[in-house]
């Protein structure tokens, strides 16, 4: 009996692959990672000592490192018990509760029609690749050639061109014995009572196939080269074999590029960097993107994304990054997108949003500068959460109780919509604490009573953070690294050097736009730090590069920031730090931000390191590693001694531009 690929896919989906494996092996306890349905044992294929038998439930696959089998739920039982596939199938459809489909004798006779329209939809490829080359498609090749594209990508993505022709494909079809019905079936022509003769939907347009998860062309995107045209793009209607909103372009080789980036990735970290799926916007930035060596992007077919496109995106990868334009219409997008993805979002699946710079999509950043512009906004994508409460906070005002209430509610309802009961409940004790944060004026006005770095260490209090949360390591090492001002966790009043990074640009917005990649991704350890940042990146994207600092201010201020504002600005005077404050010259605020800037970046490694290093020594204690544990200890005590290095050398940008000559107005205030 022939079962249909739906009926396949359906139970599969129903039962994790680790359900159908784990009746025959012992997962490994400490490799295995149920949250992420990640399992690991010894292979039930070959005799070894160590698990390097491996299986996936979002993927639904197993790989064994050490023999190399491979395969889905079916193989497992067909090679290991001897099943017919017949036989795997049923056992499989009972795990999932399904009833087994009877014989049908008119559903095997419409997968055979659709296998033939398969067949159709190949050969229009072929003749709108052939097109392409012809001299009718020299227009066609001009732009693809002033976009960048060279011809092996043309020849990966088997672009096309369709000739301003009624009848060519037509006719080049029927001349191949296709059927009029089968090109109808296609949506190839555009047919119907009304319309006499059927004529080529596609005409003076390039040819972008759409495939299927299995690497079938199902449809096509034909983008016009006539400015009149009255779409510029247009998609194949809805047939048997394409339905817009569950197909992805790009996505079966996206699927691959980020399976098998994964599996090359050396830790669990690289994997989810390196195996995460972009959804971008359009044809040409999935393909400009690969191109540019990032082969792991996905686009819907011109419209919003939905619910079933999401549902893809998360069988690929728990956490997939949505990437919009940075202008008002990008943002109200991606806001749009947050609204879709919250009600389904569950422990490892949610989404990610990366904001590109104003003016700027995926095509013009890869083309002009390559991918490293791309990669930053990639590493600055901000999760669910962040945008949601940006979106409420940005551009109101909270200045009476009244407001403040409605706010509170508003994001109550928001995020009540979380069907999982667990992630609904850390949620919502997010945005309180967002909220309390956001409400507490008293503390944004202490946030400017720092005399300098000394002083702010002094206020932030000792080392009984660190103490309290406790460590795997020995109490005099974790207590001195929890007592540093650079490696601390989330704290009331700012470090100065992250107020010296975000008054410098507050006062100085130009710098944002000579180095808005970099600026863009900076992470602070301050809470409020972290919201006035998402505020002002979400303002210079819509602003552009009109924005200066008084407007800035205005919107910062607007935002509720205005008390922040002023203890920052507080808190570096006091510390003299003169290249912060409005009346540093342009070349100074440059220089004391990069020093700023350098100091920073080294504070955040030793923080990573410190925790990496920390985990480590967790896990070698538990293991009783005896041979491990006084490695661990030498580098944390390394990192101990590089942290008090640095913050003997915090003082380095203190008055810097004071004594160069160049900041206007008196030199002490």
């Amino acid at each position: 009996m022939r079962f249909s690929n739906a009926f396949l896919d359906e139970i599969r989906d129903r039962v994790p692959i680790s359900d159908v494996i784990g009746r025959r092996v012992t997962f490994d306890r400490k490799k295995t990672n149920v949250s992420r349905g990640d399992y690991w044992a010894c292979c039930p294929f070959h005799g070894e000592k160590s698990p390097s038998f491996h299986c996936e439930n979002r993927k639904g696959r197993y790989h064994c490192f050490g023999c190399g089998v491979s395969g889905d739920h079916f193989r497992f039982l067909t090679d290991l018990d001897g099943l017919s596939f017949p036989e795997a199938v049923q056992q499989i459809a009972d795990m999932a509760g399904v009833a087994m489909p009877q014989p049908d004798v008119q559903a095997e006779q419409r997968e055979k029609e659709r296998m033939g329209l398969v067949e159709v939809m190949d050969m229009a490829t072929r003749f709108f690749e052939d097109q392409l080359q012809t001299p009718a498609g020299a227009k066609a090749r001009a732009y693809l050639r002033d976009r960048g594209l060279t011809g092996r990508t043309i020849e990966t993505f088997r672009l096309g061109f369709a000739p301003e022709s009624r009848n060519a494909l037509k006719e080049f079809l029927a001349g191949k014995g296709v059927p009029k019905e089968a090109i109808e079936a296609c949506g190839l022509v555009v047919h119907g009572p009304e319309i006499p003769v059927s004529y080529d939907r596609f005409r003076d347009r390039i040819m972008f196939p759409i495939l299927s998860v299995r690497e079938k062309v199902i449809a096509f995107g034909g983008r016009a080269m006539s400015p009149d045209a009255p779409a510029k793009y247009l998609n194949s209607n809805e047939t048997e074999l394409f339905h817009k909103g569950g197909v992805l372009y790009n996505h079966a080789r996206a699927r691959k590029s980020a399976q098998g980036a994964g599996r090359a990735g050396n830790g669990a970290q690289d994997e989810k960097a390196a195996g995460t799926i972009i959804a971008v916007e359009g044809y040409m930035d999935v393909i400009a993107l690969y191109q540019a060596g990032i082969e792991n992007a996905v686009a819907p077919l011109g419209t919003a994304l939905t619910e079933n496109q999401l549902d893809l995106l998360w069988k690929m990868t728990p956490e997939p990054v949505l990437c919009f334009d940075g202008d008002g219409a990008g943002i109200r997008a991606a806001n749009r997108a947050a609204e879709l993805a919250l009600p389904f979002i569950k422990p490892e699946r949610t989404v990610r949003f990366a904001l590109l710079p104003d003016g700027k999509d995926p095509d013009d950043l890869v083309r002009h500068e390559g991918r490293a512009p791309f990669d930053k906004v990639m590493a600055s994508a901000r999760p669910l959460a962040e945008m949601i409460w940006s979106r409420e906070v940005q551009g109101a005002s909270f200045d009476t109780p009244e407001s403040r209430a409605a706010l509170e509610a508003r994001l109550r309802q928001i995020t009540a919509v979380i069907g999982d009961e667990d992630v609904r409940r850390h949620y919502q004790q997010d945005m309180r604490d967002r909220l309390n944060t956001f409400f507490r004026p008293a503390q944004r006005h202490q946030s400017g009573s720092g005399g300098g770095f000394a002083g702010n260490r002094q206020q932030r209090g000792g080392g009984t953070r660190g103490a309290a949360q406790g460590t795997a390591m020995p109490s005099g090492i974790s207590d001195r690294l929890a007592r540093s001002a650079l490696v601390r966790g989330t704290q009331e009043l700012p470090a100065l050097r992250e107020s010296v990074l975000a008054l410098t640009v507050v006062n100085h917005p130009g710098l944002l736009f000579s180095d808005y990649d970099e600026i863009a991704i900076i992470e602070y350890e301050n809470r409020d730090l972290q919201r006035l940042w998402s505020s002002l990146i979400g303002i210079a994207g819509t602003v552009g590069a009109r924005l200066d600092r008084d407007r800035l201010i205005e919107e910062l201020e607007a935002a509720g920031f205005e008390m922040l504002l002023k203890g920052l600005e507080q808190q570096v005077r006091n510390s003299r730090l003169w290249t912060a404050t409005a009346e540093a010259a342009s070349e100074d605020a440059s220089e004391g931000y990069n020093q700023a800037l350098a100091l920073h970046k080294r504070t955040r490694a030793l923080l990573w390191q410190r925790r990496e290093l920390e985990r480590e020594l967790a896990l070698a204690t538990e293991e009783g590693d005896g041979e491990r544990v006084p490695q661990i200890l030498r580098a944390l005590q390394e990192v101990q001694h590089e942290t008090v290095r640095l913050e003997n050398q915090e003082a380095i940008i203190e008055g810097f531009g004071v004594m160069s000559g160049r900041v206007k107005g008196p030199s002490a205030r």
